[in-house]
């Protein structure tokens, strides 16, 4: 969401933004490699005070060096760390909810020690969890911007299809998520074992596994697959830099949550490349997911879920009307130039307020 601001600043000249990161990694690369403003602010634990007061005084340092109308922190820790350095600075803080708040991590109650002036959610369901930390803090739904990905294209599926040895004729389900058993892997193969009469299916799984955990979950799926009859048929294909080629080259896309998507940037990915969407009924996917570009079934009911995916394998014709819909779908929640003036003006309007 934060690459699309840079990529596409040309659609909302208003809005400068810039970055002040704690850590050197994948984002931080991005962002250079896009032309934006990239601040460090050195590491930062949290049970390491001198750190967190190393970073907080590199902040209030950079808060002088230059001048800016807001601050924007985009989680529970980022505002318990940064948040008194821009109080204290005289600049106002919004707060960006990512995910709804559940009260309990000793993150959150770090956070709720600095109220901001002002909050933007990136769903109604997220939305709906605001007054829990900060009651009586206005706020505002600006769904994310999400760019159009790779167009589809006979050439780009057939050079994916051979790279991964799908047939070129297969109906091929593709899940993009991070290896966490609430985006509802399991279920996805357990649904799929019921498809196993069905010919010509082939489902690529995408995302890779960064922590000791998910490393263990990935593991387990891969044993799953095997145990569930599938495994010849279902491809794990770790982490991509490609993921719009791939989308460009699937016929379905399926993500099944047992927890609910605060918003879910992948599944407009998926309307996007003219993907049917299937997937829970759950959070922020109920926002974006109707019967005009794909089913929602609902959570836990593997055999609903088994009965949508035969039905789009052995119906074409379903496929593409509910895939013609999704760009339009996701251009009417998350089209860049709309939702970039719109976060601008809601800057704009709240930051008056308070001068």
């Amino acid at each position: 969401m934060l690459l699309t601001q840079v990529r596409q600043k040309s659609l909302c000249p208003a809005m400068e933004v810039s970055f002040a990161l704690c850590f050197e990694g994948r984002f931080s690369e991005e962002l250079t490699a896009a032309g934006a403003s990239v601040d460090q602010l050195g590491g930062v634990r949290i049970r390491q005070p001198l750190s967190v007061r190393r970073a907080r005084r590199n902040l209030r340092e950079l808060l002088r060096r230059k001048s800016f109308d807001v601050i924007v922190t985009h989680s529970c820790w980022s505002q318990a760390v940064f948040g008194p350095a821009v109080r204290a600075a005289g600049v106002p803080l919004v707060f960006y909810f990512h995910a709804p708040p559940n009260g309990r991590h000793w993150l959150e109650r770090l956070a709720r020690r600095t109220v901001p002036d002002f909050a933007v959610c990136n769903s109604k369901f997220t939305a709906a969890a605001v007054s829990k930390p900060f009651p009586g803090v206005p706020a505002e739904i600006v769904y994310c911007p999400v760019a159009p990905v790779e167009d589809r294209s006979e050439a780009n599926t057939k050079l994916i299809r051979a790279e991964l040895q799908t047939p070129d004729e297969a109906t091929v389900i593709i899940q993009v998520s991070r290896m966490e058993a609430w985006k509802g892997h399991r279920q996805h193969l357990q649904a799929l074992s019921l498809l196993k009469d069905l010919p010509g299916w082939v489902c690529w799984q995408v995302g890779g596994a960064q922590s000791s955990g998910e490393k263990k979950y990935l593991q387990e799926l891969k044993e799953e697959t095997k145990r569930l009859g599938i495994a010849e048929r279902v491809r794990f294909l770790d982490q991509r830099q490609d993921v719009s080629r791939l989308l460009a080259a699937a016929d379905i896309f399926c993500q099944p949550n047992s927890g609910p998507e605060p918003f879910g940037i992948t599944f407009i990915e998926a309307l996007y490349a003219g993907l049917p969407v299937v997937t829970t009924a759950l959070g922020g996917a109920v926002e974006i997911v109707n019967d005009s570009c794909g089913v929602l079934v609902p959570p836990g009911d593997t055999c609903a879920l088994a009965v949508a995916l035969r039905r789009l394998i052995k119906e074409p014709s379903l496929r593409v009307r509910l895939g013609t819909a999704g760009p339009t779908r996701a251009s009417a929640l998350c089209d860049p130039a709309v939702r970039m003036k719109q976060f601008q003006r809601a800057l704009q309007d709240h930051t008056q307020a308070l001068s």
